[in-house]
């Protein structure tokens, strides 16, 4: 009789320990704009577009100066961010055809293992749905772990901000009032008739997952499509930059994109803050790490220029670019009571670091193949116990430079004589190398003065399989 009641005593004990780690498992919120610049918001030095709900954010947590995008260009990004696996590893280094198979340990299908809610937000680049005969593949969010999402599900159709519909799970959702216009390059993506900004549904969507699933730990994704441009809409019609209206900067002395764009920035903050006025109310602020970031750097396009807001700060180079303007966004952790106020982080991290992380967190198990460190140390103030990469991995096969690796203080980047869009890397080109702690322009090539260190981390490379041996990787 003994034995059976300690037995009895220890089962419920056990019961009691795992209800009370559920308990501390928070909720996590991972928002990630599109295309947004490392110098957009005013916690990174924007002294023009206004971000106040966004800087209060940074300063209720914690600021990365030194984190980095999946890559320079959406799909391939958010692939990294998924699987936690850099470009390398995943093989997809261009906005290329892709789609999940449905067997992946995503980030989502790890969280709902030990039941976690997911949901999710915006744009899905991992599993094209055009037409409604698409709708069942294996690359739906629904099959990779979501248990929601409402957005888009064609990549090319998010660059239109009034579409005529949006999906949720397999469902089209009407967005009334909206007309697709016949403009000569239009491609079927700009919009003549404009009511239904996708936006504010897609807001408006992740609220109410916020709201149905407050009693329980959830996983939502928000990747809001703003600021990015309707690419076809700034061929057709000479403006990309669509949104509702222009507000604080309608009488702004500026060209009619660049108040777009502003008003894009300014439109999201305010929705930041509607996100955590709600996390307010619901009591849910303390139980919440909120992450903000960017799917990569700034763009160019739609009839918007990157120099007009200084929109990579100091550094070199936006979208396309294996420079640090190309990689190096903005990151923003909160979650009151646990993340430091106040507090900067330079630990050089990436996107592929987000699974191992959100595993650690939510009590979920972190899957083998991985290529991502998780930063849970460093969010809960414990530096000491942080480890770091040897090095983080970047390759491209568009804009004009094609490999980009960042080593403690050194970041590397590959010139290949003529910018190609295959898959040759290792064409015949030259390593530039930089301090970025010192320079995060990289505006000094130090490749002949320290060319051990070039030697050093090409070797790396070889060795991880990521460079190929027979190629001069000191040519300059």
């Amino acid at each position: 009789m003994l034995k059976f009641i300690l037995t009895v005593f220890g089962l419920q004990l056990f019961i009691t320990i795992g209800l009370l780690q559920a308990a501390d498992r928070p909720n996590i919120i991972y928002i990630m704009t599109d295309d947004l610049g490392y110098g957009d918001l005013g916690c990174y030095g924007q002294e023009v577009i206004e971000t106040p709900n966004i800087d209060r954010l940074a300063s209720q947590g914690m600021r990365f100066t030194d984190h980095y995008s999946g890559h320079t260009v959406c799909r391939p990004s958010r692939l990294v961010l998924w699987t936690g696996q850099h470009c390398g590893t995943t093989g997809l280094i261009g906005n290329r055809p892709r789609s999940l198979t449905g067997m992946e340990a995503t980030v989502s299908q790890q969280l709902k293992k030990v039941g976690y809610r997911t949901g999710g937000v915006g744009k899905w680049a991992l599993g094209n749905v055009d037409t409604p005969d698409e709708i069942n593949n294996p690359g739906h969010p629904n099959n990779n772990g979501f248990d929601y999402w409402f957005g888009y599900l064609n990549q090319s159709n998010a660059h239109n901000f009034y579409p005529t519909f949006l999906w949720e799970n397999k469902k089209q959702v009407t967005l009334p009032g909206n007309v697709i216009g016949d403009y000569e390059n239009g491609r079927g993506r700009v919009s003549s008739v404009r009511v239904s900004y996708s936006h504010d549904f897609m807001t408006d969507a992740a609220f109410k997952f916020v709201k149905e699933n407050a009693a329980e730990p959830f996983l939502l994704h928000i990747h809001w499509t703003i600021p990015h441009a309707n690419n076809e809409g700034g061929r057709a019609v000479g403006d990309g930059m669509e949104v509702p209206d222009y507000g604080i900067y309608k009488d702004r002395d500026w060209p009619n994109p660049e108040k777009g764009f502003a008003a894009m920035i300014t439109h999201m903050d305010r929705d930041v803050g509607r996100l955590m006025a709600l996390l307010d109310d619901l009591d849910l602020t303390e139980k919440t790490l909120i992450i903000f970031t960017s799917d990569n750097g700034p763009h160019e396009e739609g009839g918007h220029k990157h120099e007009f807001f200084d929109s990579n700060g100091p550094l070199q180079g936006y979208k396309r670019s294996m420079h640090e303007g190309g990689i190096r966004v903005p990151f923003i952790a909160r979650w009151p009571g646990t993340v430091p106020a106040g507090k900067t982080s330079d630990l050089p991290s990436a996107f592929y670091d987000f699974l191992p992380t959100a595993c650690e967190l939510a009590g979920a198990e972190t899957p083998d193949g991985i290529d991502g460190i998780s930063y849970a140390p460093t969010l809960l103030g414990n530096d000491a116990d942080q480890k770091r990469h040897e090095y983080l991995y970047f390759a491209s096969q568009e804009g004009r430079t094609s490999v980009g690796v960042r080593s403690g203080k050194w970041k590397l980047v590959r010139y290949p004589d003529k910018p190609n869009r295959d898959a040759d890397l290792a064409s015949p080109g030259e390593w530039k190398l930089y301090d970025v702690t010192t320079d995060p322009g990289e505006e000094t090539d130090l490749s002949a003065q320290h060319s051990e260190v070039v030697e050093k981390m090409t070797e790396s490379l070889i060795r991880d399989g990521l460079w190929k041996e027979d190629v001069d990787s000191s040519s300059n």
